[in-house]
This record gives structure tokens, C-alpha cells and sequence, in this order.
């Protein structure tokens, strides 16, 4: 067989999901049949429409097939479209657009059976795809090397706006294998982007502890909120469960905003050698030194309270000047390598 056949014949038994419509058929106005075939596509609808006079069109052809090299059939994307109250008056066919038939695959091809909003599966960008081998070879090397055994590696990103640092920090966290992700920030506002995440399990209440730790996940939490006192003057409840995760990474979001500050410091663990520097120069990245001055003043954290315990820290800051200028990081720990 000549391997321009063979060739046609491996695609042509590729599990495939399709869809098409029926043209010039008022009853079937806005309907879609959905199907799914491991032949040719165009002679499995063609072989569905042999009697009558309707005339159809293809609209939609997606592979049935996950990234782990299973598939599915036309019944998972019957059965989410059904979930998302998708109008079904007959058989395979659904009332809706091919938006709503592209989520429902996507959807079954992600292994979840509640509609997911994303449907196409972007790859990074070049300028993101250094940065995550930039900063996997650090951690690499950093935990291979005898001389750092019982330290913790920093790394930096100057995640200008635009870069797409909560996209990159999920692929970081995929190429190093994390399964326990911790991000902190001292603008809250920014959780809703990083909620809308990749991987990680969506909490619907706060309380971390509800968490299943067999399965890989992110959380999310404030400077302000976990370094908080309770009516007591201990650690908030809903916050205890941190200190007892062996987190793979915590990621420090909007660092200029004071994550060295003279509370949040004693946040991390006191064997960390960089706190030593910390201490020496003082608030080195407190670009908003007002903000900081009026979080502390508030008297709400009980300091030394919270210690963490972590395989790594990832830094994200659109304007690390003062880290920068300090040699608070070295060269070989910034993405990208520039000098102030």
C-alpha cells in the first residue's frame, strides 16, 4: 500500500467529533447534530442524510482525543451540553452554537464534566518560554548542588504589564512537577486573575483545610488577611491548615508592594539566609513605602507567628528596581537580565 494510503487511513480512524446542519429545514433552524466517528467525516454525515432532499453542512471536526492519549465519544459531549441545560429535542441534535459544541469537547478533553469557559489551548509566548527555562534550570541546579543543601532557592521575574504572569507561573509549575502552590500577594484585587487558573482546584469557601491534597492545587491568600490576628490574638482558623503544608513553591505576586516589610517578613522561615540580607538593607522593595507604613500601623499581625515551609520562592514584580539595585538577587536569578 503506497503511504499516501496509509496515511489516509490513519486519519481516517482518528476518533473525531462532528457536527453539522440541515440548510433550507425551518423545523431544524438553529440545530446542530452532534457525532462522533472514527472514518472519514464527510462520508459517515454523507451515509446519515441519503434519503430526502435536505441538503447539510459540516461545521465542526475536533479529534476526540486527550493529551494522555485517550478518548472519548460523542455521549460525554452529549451528556455536558445536557448538563449545561442545552436544549435536546432529538436524538444528537442540540439547540446552540458551534461555540457552545467547541466548549463541551474542550471540556471532555480536559477531563471535567462541568462546562469550562476556555476552549483553545494557547501556547506560551517565546518571551515566556525562556522564563520558565530560565528559571526551571535555576531550581534545578540550585537543589543539585551540595553546597545549598537546607536552603531554599529565589527567583525573580520583572513581569512587566503584558507578560502574562499568572499564564507562565502555571507552566512553571507544570515543567517542575508542583502539585502544592501558595500565592501571596499584597493586592488582593489580583486573586480573581489567578483564579480563573489552569490546574488547580477552585475552593468555593475560604477554608484551605477542605483542600484534597491527593490531587495538585493552588491557594490563594493575602499578606493582610494571613498574617491577620483573630479575636484572640493567634492565627485565624482558616489559616492554620498553611503552616503544615510542604508547599513546592510560594509565589510572592506584586513584591514591590512590600513583601520584605518589616511584618511580612516574619512570615517566611527564620533559618532563611535571606532574611539576613533582608534585614541588613532594610524595606528594599517597598516601592509603595506608604502602603506598607499604613498596613503595619494598623497593628493587625502578630509577628514570627507564621512560618512556612517551602521547595522554592517565586517573585513577580512589574517594577523590582529596588531589588535589583540592592543585589538582592543576582544575575543568574532574574528574568529578564537587566541592570538598574
Amino acid at each position: 500500500m503506497a503511504a499516501q494510503d496509509l496515511l489516509r487511513n490513519k486519519v481516517a480512524e482518528t476518533p473525531t467529533i462532528y457536527a453539522y446542519e440541515h440548510i433550507g429545514y425551518p423545523a431544524h433552524k438553529g440545530w446542530l447534530k452532534v457525532g462522533y466517528t472514527t472514518r472519514d467525516v464527510e462520508t459517515r454525515v454523507k451515509e446519515q442524510n441519503l434519503t430526502g432532499n435536505i441538503q447539510y453542512r459540516i461545521v465542526l471536526k475536533r479529534p476526540a482525543m486527550r493529551k494522555d492519549g485517550s478518548s472519548f465519544t460523542d455521549k460525554l459531549v452529549h451528556r455536558i451540553l445536557r448538563k449545561d441545560r442545552i436544549r435536546n429535542p432529538e436524538g444528537e441534535w442540540f439547540v446552540c452554537d458551534i461555540k457552545k459544541v467547541e466548549q463541551a469537547i474542550a471540556t471532555a478533553v480536559a477531563g471535567k464534566d462541568k462546562m469550562i469557559d476556555r476552549i483553545y489551548d494557547f501556547p506560551m509566548r517565546p518571551e515566556q518560554e525562556r522564563a520558565v527555562i530560565k528559571t526551571s534550570a535555576y531550581f534545578d541546579a540550585f537543589k543539585k548542588d551540595p553546597t545549598n543543601r537546607g536552603l531554599t532557592p529565589h527567583f525573580l521575574w520583572n513581569a512587566k504589564m503584558r507578560f502574562g504572569k499568572t499564564f507562565t507561573t502555571y507552566q512553571l509549575a507544570l515543567k517542575m512537577g508542583w502539585k502544592k502552590v501558595l500565592v501571596l500577594t499584597f493586592k488582593p484585587a489580583v486573586k480573581t486573575a489567578w483564579e480563573e487558573d489552569l490546574f488547580c482546584q477552585k475552593q468555593e469557601d475560604r477554608e484551605f483545610n477542605y483542600v484534597n491534597e491527593r490531587k495538585p492545587f493552588v491557594c490563594f491568600a493575602s499578606f493582610q488577611d494571613v498574617l491577620g490576628k483573630n479575636d484572640v490574638g493567634g492565627i485565624k482558623a482558616t489559616n492554620k491548615w498553611i503552616q503544615t503544608v510542604n508547599w513546592d513553591c510560594i509565589v510572592l505576586d506584586e513584591y514591590h508592594y512590600g513583601a520584605w516589610g518589616k511584618n511580612a517578613k516574619n512570615f517566611y522561615d527564620k533559618k532563611d539566609p535571606a532574611l539576613k540580607l533582608a534585614e541588613e538593607v532594610g524595606e528594599i522593595i517597598t516601592e509603595d513605602a506608604d502602603n506598607v507604613r499604613e498596613l503595619e500601623a494598623r497593628e493587625m499581625y502578630d509577628e514570627g507567628l507564621m512560618p512556612l515551609r517551602t521547595g522554592a520562592y517565586l517573585y513577580l514584580s512589574g517594577t523590582p528596581f529596588r531589588a535589583i539595585s540592592t543585589g538582592e538577587f543576582i544575575e543568574e536569578q532574574i528574568y529578564p537580565r537587566w541592570s538598574c
